[in-house]
């Protein structure tokens, strides 16, 4: 199936490209649909905006369509940044500054207090005369460290430790090493990832959801 990435972050477009090809998908990006919408992400859940999202760039690009919205949720912040992850700073996409004033914000909490997870929900919507959507959740459970490390990675990735790595086999183990996200391989971030949780429910719900839509 040819599938449209509604995303514009190249990390985001990285990760779904590779997961949705491993399903056997084609994907192509927005620039390579020429689409240059932006909607405005006015939900309160992350589920609520993956599906603004997901139907106007299906309404776009007149394909079936995945869209994410995903983010930090820490639990010493009540949840912050949460659906404000990518704009934490006060504008948007400014990975450096959101990173800088996280780890202000967690300036005096403890270690034992640090806990925080990585939460993806990923919307398909599937073109026609009344969209359908289908709406899947993951999630990453972890901390965050007192430093930045690692460079294999975007947003907060740097300052998130996440419980457990992944090996080749699809297996996890514990991340006794305390590797920041950043600094995992992309398959041991493969095994573990909000959004790869979240796409492997896709995954297992689509058959029936596309049948439903016959």
């Amino acid at each position: 199936m040819m599938i449209c990435a509604a995303t514009n972050n190249g990390g985001k477009l990285k990760e779904l490209r590779r997961i949705l090809a491993a399903m056997g998908h084609e994907v192509k990006s927005l620039r390579e649909l020429g689409i240059t919408l932006d909607p405005e992400e006015t939900g309160e859940t992350f589920a609520e905006n993956a599906r603004l999202k997901a139907l106007a760039f299906c309404a776009a690009a007149g394909l079936p369509t995945v869209a994410d919205d995903s983010g930090l949720c820490v639990d010493a912040l009540n949840g912050a940044p949460g659906v404000f992850s990518a704009r934490y700073c006060g504008h948007h996409g400014d990975d450096a500054a959101n990173n800088r004033k996280l780890l202000a914000e967690m300036r005096d909490v403890p270690a034992e207090n640090r806990a925080a997870r990585f939460v993806s929900a990923v919307c398909f919507a599937l073109p026609g005369d009344a969209p359908r959507t289908l709406t899947v959740l993951g999630e990453c459970p972890g901390s965050i460290a007192f430093d930045e490390t690692g460079d294999n990675g975007f947003g907060y990735d740097p300052l998130f430790v996440p419980d457990r790595v992944g090996l080749p086999d699809g297996t996890t183990v514990p991340n006794a090493a305390r590797r920041s996200y950043a600094e995992l391989a992309d398959g041991e971030k493969d095994a573990i990832s909000h959004r790869g949780r979240a796409l492997e429910k896709l995954a297992a719900e689509l058959p029936a959801f596309l049948n439903d839509s016959m």
